[in-house]
């Protein structure tokens, strides 16, 4: 008899997922770039952030240094991420420093990133606790290059900026940024001339409280009784971000009392530079819009509606028929964000379920929705409402159990024709029943194929994980991101340029 083990009929990547459901294990590399688009170190629904870490950790030893520094430069670059970037260029200060030096600059493009690159090499997550001799020359020389400005506005602790200069110890070029470092430490006066005018002007508004608002970061005047003008100044001068974050904060402190300043700040919001510019995702506009207080004005909530419908211009239209298929279970109820103790994002999974599948209902009309849970769900939406108004509408049903393969079920009994299948999920699917051959949702998949072999399914991905609904191939898309580079890859797969490995062939291709 032959030998069993050699000739089981068990797929080798036929898994179980984090619900306990059937699911395909992806690549290492199609996984790493999966946590590298979405990983943000908070826990998930089915997931404690230790487990994650730990998932990213072997999977970025597990890939070739090459590969590791290209993600790095891609995920921060076309994902806009922060987190696991950082994450990556610590785990080359280990692999490859040839290769950290190649990269750094790209990846650790502000204070934010240097805090987070400095805050995982001392964790020991990956083996030391101590900068080492490459990390600290590139952070000295991050500190070296960086204005005054960027330095003052460094906001954070856990390393705060003073931890980074002692950990780096960079050599001072000149007088003023001797004293610069030693004032963060707390080793030189805030009176000292040599020190750069914008730190002595700030530090000479937080002792008299008067004149003009000095331009720094408005986190660091928050302390001080600051008058409404002062505040409406702080408004008036704030970047796009800064504004979209701080509407509530605007509002407490009298800054909409002004209708002219009040049209400022609502034109700013809806500016298609200022947005760009920002790269801004989607989903935080929604969170805006979400958590905007009742006293925050009416044009100021209109121009985020607006801002929504700018951010999400680039999605495409596709011809021939289209179905989006969001998940509305209830792991989907879950921060898109992950689970953060006290900070958790008020902004679902559900929620930019919705505002995907709305987005893509508005670019293309004729496009229909199809809501899922254990069960489709009954939600109609009309393309000619507001993608904030759509993505409430989806969010506000559903819950319980998973079922990927519902939607597409539907269609094969109905026989309907499609060119295009779009799902926007977690991908934690376990009410429907595979097997050791696969997936209950690959099954429907290669039904409709059977009838419709032009068609297309794309598989957008909300959480980071490593396994999938549907193997990837020519016709089959998984891919996980918030930022419109999301869209660009959706395009080229649609169009035939490109096909399921996409995510790992734009690694590929990153120039160092």
């Amino acid at each position: 008899m032959a030998n069993k083990q050699l000739f089981n009929s068990r797929a080798a990547d036929v898994v179980r997922n984090n619900a306990g459901g059937v699911a395909f294990a992806m690549s290492d590399k199609a996984a790493l770039v999966n946590y590298a688009m979405l990983g943000t170190f908070n826990g998930t629904y089915y997931t404690d952030v230790s487990v994650d870490i730990e998932r990213l950790r072997e999977l970025a030893l597990s890939v070739e240094p090459v590969f590791l520094a290209k993600l790095a430069v891609l995920a921060r670059e076309r994902g806009y991420m922060r987190d696991v970037p950082a994450f990556l260029v610590a785990a080359l200060s280990v692999r490859d420093t040839a290769l950290l030096d190649k990269v750094f600059a790209r990846v650790i493009n502000n204070a934010a990133m240097l805090r987070n690159f400095v805050q995982i090499i001392r964790s020991n997550v990956l083996g030391r606790r101590s900068l080492g001799s490459a990390p600290k020359r590139l952070v000295a020389a991050w500190l070296a290059q960086a204005n005054p400005r960027t330095l003052i506005n460094a906001v954070g602790q856990a390393p705060s900026l003073a931890d980074v200069i002692k950990l780096a110890r960079p050599h001072p070029q000149d007088a003023e940024r001797e004293a610069l470092y030693g004032y963060f430490i707390g080793k030189v006066a805030a009176t000292d001339a040599r020190l750069p005018v914008l730190v002595r002007e700030f530090e000479a508004f937080r002792a008299s409280g008067t004149g003009e608002v000095p331009a720094v970061d408005f986190r660091l005047l928050t302390q001080l009784s600051l008058s409404t003008e002062q505040w409406k100044a702080i408004a008036r001068d704030a970047p796009w971000q800064m504004t979209r974050m701080n509407l509530n904060t605007f509002a407490r402190h009298g800054v909409f009392e002004d209708g002219a300043l009040t049209q400022v700040i609502a034109d700013r919001i809806r500016n298609k530079e200022a947005i760009a510019r920002a790269k801004v995702f989607p989903y935080q506009l929604l969170a805006a819009y979400l958590n905007i207080g009742n006293d925050v004005p009416t044009v100021v909530a209109e121009a985020l509606m607006d801002a929504a419908e700018v951010a999400t211009q680039n999605v495409p239209s596709f011809e021939g028929k289209v179905f989006v298929f969001p998940d509305v279970s209830g792991s989907m109820q879950a921060p898109v964000t992950g689970f953060r103790k006290g900070s958790s994002s008020k902004v679902r999974c559900v929620d930019v379920a919705g505002l995907v599948a709305a987005t893509v209902l508005r670019r293309n009309p004729d496009a229909e929705v199809i809501a899922f849970e254990g069960k489709v769900v009954d939600v109609r939406l009309s393309p000619r409402d507001s993608i904030l108004t759509n993505a409430q509408k989806l969010a506000a049903v559903g819950g319980g159990s998973t079922n990927c393969s519902a939607p597409l079920a539907l269609l094969n009994q109905r026989k309907v024709k499609a060119d295009l299948l779009f799902y926007v999920s977690d991908y934690e699917s376990w009410i429907d029943v595979g097997s050791n051959r696969g997936t209950a949702t690959a099954k429907e998949w290669q039904r409709f194929k059977a009838r419709q072999p032009q068609a297309k399914l794309a598989c957008l991905d909300l959480v980071p994980n490593r396994t999938t609904q549907v193997r990837s191939g020519e016709d089959v898309l998984n891919i996980g991101g918030f930022s419109d580079a999301v869209f660009d890859i959706l395009s080229e797969f649609v169009a035939g340029r490109t096909n399921g490995d996409a995510w790992v062939k734009a690694v590929d291709a990153v120039v160092l």
